[in-house]
């Protein structure tokens, strides 16, 4: 099993758990721990072997156990167990936004439902409306969830799908007469979700020899097609790889047309004709740059080729300066062990240091989040006293005394205004009642945003990619808002959330509003995903100008200063 499906084995413990009643602590250790694995960033055999991996916070010796039976044998007892005791169908419609424990266990005893299918004939045949606490409504929005969990089927997040598709790149490297391999399709444009993978090849000779060894790869279960030109793999996971075929001379252009969406690649079609390039025949270059040169255009970065006004910039010589990770200052929006992450104070700055960042921002969940063992009271200043402990450590860098405060149902922050008022900066987020309708919702995060202490407003539209729609929200209003009050809106890089869309970014910037790019991170193993934050902010145009955190930590101190004087 690889990373992706050792952290999946573990969620699913979570929910057989979870639908038990077992202990709340117990669960959340799976959690923690499938976020861990999630984001580690090395083999988890060979960590496994090493015992890297029993040095990772977050992963004690009973999940360590666990993991190394997944790894090794693809089973695990403790999951084979739980799935005699629990229908597998009932974890899935956890998945359903709306369908908490509590509902599911009353559909499960009350109606004896066990799978989707039979949770969706219930929902048209009335039976569901029926149960206390349902109603027509609720049920038209298990429907909803149900649709919705079907349309995602077959999609990978970006950050799953990239690592498979490096680790394919790696296998046709070895590949006779391969000389070139580059990543492309939406993975190349760091698209949020991915069906399928692209590649390019330059390949010298017949392709008969790489069709041969590919069909015996790891993995593949069957050569899909295969021409001179291209050859399609289905693998046992159900992965779809095109690998196109190209000479040298050809390269750059097969991989300009791999890449891009389909109305950049009609609009460089279109810019071909009156110059009298054959586009449709292909044209010659080496390197893209060639072949963009050859249309009168700048290089376009992959990340923008999706026909939004790229071809018209590059073509005017104004393409932006993409922000880099490395221009990043501060490391926002991260959980200790005082909630409900993994590592430290101590272990964040550390992490964060060692990275090239020069502050660290902490986040933990606010009181109400009981869930996540939000941050009690009489927590605050314990943690306090151990932040300003660790940052008399340190000249060069500085840990910020943050919080992720809820917005709660009537659009207050969690915590008095005293206690707010003693964090360094305050990051508002909505984590309950997902369920109204845009009009409540949309007055609910406006009256978040106007507390002068909130600096960011975090996933704004609580999205969860292939799992959660975003709930319902008047974004050109929160946009206004966030542009007159000075409050910054979060592009969230926790791989699952990418939040906010990074079309909406183009527009939050548009109307005059500070981004920040907040990681989201439970456990320093996850310091890497801030780098999935800065590709929303790419494939959204953004220079360094536009992201908050690119600045020291005293403009960013200035920043929320300025939003509390400004109520």
């Amino acid at each position: 099993m690889d990373k992706k499906d050792v952290a999946r084995g573990l969620e699913e413990i979570a929910g057989f758990l979870e639908l038990k009643g077992e202990n709340p602590f117990r669960i959340r250790a799976y959690r923690t721990a499938a976020r861990t694995i999630a984001t580690f960033p090395g083999e988890l055999g060979t960590a496994l072997a090493s015992g890297a991996l029993a040095e990772v916070k977050g992963v004690g010796p009973a999940i360590l156990e666990l993991v190394g039976e997944l790894v090794t044998t693809g089973r695990s007892r403790v999951l084979e167990d739980l799935r005699d005791e629990v229908p597998p169908g009932l974890v899935e419609m956890l998945q359903i936004s709306g369908l908490g424990v509590t509902k599911v266990r009353q559909i499960h005893e009350t109606l004896h439902v066990e799978t989707l299918a039979e949770l969706e004939e219930a929902a048209r045949d009335g039976r569901l409306a029926k149960l206390p606490r349902f109603g027509k409504k609720t049920t038209e929005n298990i429907l909803k969830g149900i649709d919705f969990l079907r349309q995602s089927t077959g999609f990978r997040l970006f950050h799953h799908a990239r690592t498979e598709a490096t680790a394919l790149a790696e296998v046709l490297r070895t590949m006779p007469g391969v000389r070139r391999v580059a990543v492309a399709g939406s993975v190349r444009r760091r698209a949020e979700i991915i069906r399928d993978l692209d590649f390019v090849v330059e390949l010298e000779g017949s392709a008969g020899p790489l069709v041969e060894r590919l069909g015996a790869a790891p993995g593949v279960r069957e050569v899909v097609s295969k021409t001179e030109r291209a050859i399609t793999l289905r693998f046992g996971s159900g992965t779809v790889a095109d690998i196109y075929l190209a000479p040298r001379e050809r390269f750059g252009f097969e991989l300009i047309r791999a890449t891009g969406g389909a109305e950049h690649l009609e609009q460089l079609a279109e810019r071909a004709r009156p110059r009298g390039l054959a586009w449709d025949a292909g044209l010659a270059g080496c390197e893209e740059a060639e072949v963009y040169q050859e249309l009168g255009l700048d290089l376009i970065p992959a990340e923008l080729r999706e026909g939004q006004g790229e071809i018209a910039a590059a073509a005017a010589g104004r393409l932006p300066a993409l922000v880099e990770r490395s221009d990043l200052a501060g490391f926002l929006h991260c959980h200790t062990n005082y909630s409900d992450g993994a590592s430290t104070v101590a272990e964040w700055a550390d992490a964060c240091r060692a990275a090239g960042y020069r502050y660290v921002g902490l986040t933990d969940h606010s009181k109400s989040a009981a869930y996540a063992g939000g941050l009690r009271e009489d927590d605050i200043p314990r943690q306090h006293a151990e932040v300003d402990d660790a940052n008399r450590r340190f000249t060069d860098f500085r840990i910020l005394k943050g919080v992720e405060a809820d917005i709660l149902q009537d659009g207050t922050l969690d915590y008095t205004p005293e206690i707010r008022a003693g964090f360094d900066f305050i990051i508002a987020s909505v984590h309950s009642r997902y369920g109204m309708d845009e009009a409540r919702m949309t007055q609910r995060v406006l009256k978040a945003m106007d507390d002068p202490h909130t600096a960011i407003l975090g996933h704004p539209t609580g999205r969860l990619l292939l799992s959660r729609d975003p709930y319902p929200l008047d974004l050109d209003a929160i946009f206004a808002r966030a542009a007159e009050r000075g409050v910054a809106i979060e592009i969230n890089a926790d791989p699952q959330r990418l939040d906010l869309d990074w079309r909406a970014v183009r527009r939050a910037v548009a109307a005059g509003v500070t981004i920040s790019l907040g990681a989201d991170a439970h456990g320093v193993s996850a310091i890497g995903v801030m780098e999935l934050g800065v590709g929303i902010a790419r494939k959204a145009w953004l220079t360094k100008a536009e992201v908050l955190n690119v600045e020291p930590v005293e403009a960013f101190l200035a920043f929320v200063a300025r939003r509390r004087g400004h109520s």
